[in-house]
């Protein structure tokens, strides 16, 4: 016997319950007939009907409700590794973003950031980029920016902006998406005061890209204490594969 899929048995259901509803509208129809026609009390009628069609409605959504748990537990899970899911894309971006491939966690192939870089000279990084023709790219770059504009949202959007307007135009098919910049701790504002207007940065940027259709990922909720260095600004091992399963997620790789 040929098999019947989720999706038609849902369709069928959802078909039963229409009928029901309609079913329903019919008998009414009738009933209210009857009492114009004549003085039939219908009160016991139309409590029938009342019950039965919220009993059948009950019962399908039941059913539907069931058969997309049976269709989500047939789910194949996705075994490939971190690595695997980055296949054909690139990480751009500053000290933090290296660790993505010190650490072992992305080949190296995925991964062009450079220490100390900044969003006005990653013209190298853009083009090592482009050579490798990738499917997606991702963004990350902020704390030296946002102390070299003085934590001023929109001159870090405008800063931001020219280096997507220059992306695009070097890889015009590539799926481009922007990390949020990374909150750091109190001891490394304490150094850099600019740093304490990363929250504001990261909405201008978060707008940004809005406004340009690009993609953003939002990392706030990722930072835990225990995740940072004892410089308070960079990251331990450890979170190193939680952030990139959380960017394959988003982008959906």
């Amino acid at each position: 016997m040929e098999h019947i899929s989720q999706k038609t048995k849902r369709n069928i259901l959802l078909g039963v319950c229409a009928a029901a509803a309609v079913a329903a509208v019919i008998l009414a129809v009738h009933g209210v007939t009857g009492i114009m026609a004549g003085g039939t009390d219908t009160t016991e009628g139309v409590e029938y009907i009342k019950k039965e069609e919220a009993g059948d409605i009950a019962d399908i959504e039941s059913k539907i409700a069931r058969l997309e748990k049976a269709a989500e537990e047939e789910k194949e899970p996705d075994t490939r590794s971190v690595k695997e899911k980055f296949a054909g894309s690139v990480v751009m971006g500053d000290s933090v973003a290296q660790g993505l491939a010190e650490f072992d966690v992305l080949s190296s192939s995925s991964v062009t950031a450079q220490i100390g870089a900044n969003l006005n000279g990653i013209g190298d990084q853009i083009s090592a980029a482009a050579g490798i023709s990738p499917k997606s790219v991702f963004l990350s770059f902020g704390p030296n920016d946002v102390i070299n504009c003085g934590g001023d949202p929109e001159a870090f959007a405008e800063m931001y902006e020219k280096t997507l307007i220059r992306l695009r135009e070097e890889m015009p098919d590539a799926n481009v998406f922007v990390n949020s910049v990374f909150p750091v701790q109190d001891s490394v504002i304490g150094d850099h005061p600019e740093l304490q207007d990363i929250e504001a940065c990261n909405e201008a940027l978060k707008n940004l890209c809005v406004s340009r259709d690009i993609g953003f990922i939002d990392n706030t909720a990722l930072v835990k204490d225990e995740y940072y260095e004892g410089d308070g600004l960079h990251f331990k091992a450890s979170f190193y594969p939680v952030w990139a399963e959380h960017m394959a997620e988003v982008a959906a790789l």
